[in-house]
């Protein structure tokens, strides 16, 4: 009987260590450029793509890659890693400014949904990470 007790209680014991032991998923992540590519990427892609990525670089800002990212636009910077809330990205998308030019983005569309900014927000906060190569 103490053997089986015993067997249960280290069984309990792993089956409650493993639950920690679970892999590190973008969705826990946001310092991994896994978080940027399923999370944050189909963010841009739905609501920014349009303006912004492919052939279209409207104020000069792309979003294609690591690179023009950060370069930002023909107004500057909009991504601040670290600081989402000096990012003109998270002004714009949150219909919040900037004062100089408070156009709302994307453009003509309802403000992106909450939950999504919250995603971008934590992406920027954690370093706004991403792949070099841009995401196919």
């Amino acid at each position: 009987m103490r053997r089986v007790l015993a067997g249960v209680g280290v069984t309990a014991i792993a089956v409650l260590a493993g639950a920690g032991l679970r892999g590190v998923s973008a969705e826990e992540s946001a310092n991994k450029p896994a978080f940027y590519t399923e999370k944050v990427r189909p963010i841009l892609v739905a609501n920014c793509g349009k303006c912004h990525l492919e052939m279209n670089h409207k104020g000069g800002l792309s979003l294609m890659t690591k690179e023009s990212m950060m370069k930002g636009g023909r107004d500057g910077v909009v991504i601040v890693p670290g600081d989402p809330a000096n990012s003109v990205l998270v002004k714009l998308i949150r219909h919040e400014g900037p004062a100089d030019d408070p156009k709302p983005m994307p453009p003509k569309s309802p403000k992106i949904s909450d939950e999504d900014i919250a995603t971008i927000e934590r992406w920027i906060k954690a370093g706004a990470v991403m792949p070099d190569d841009p995401p196919q």
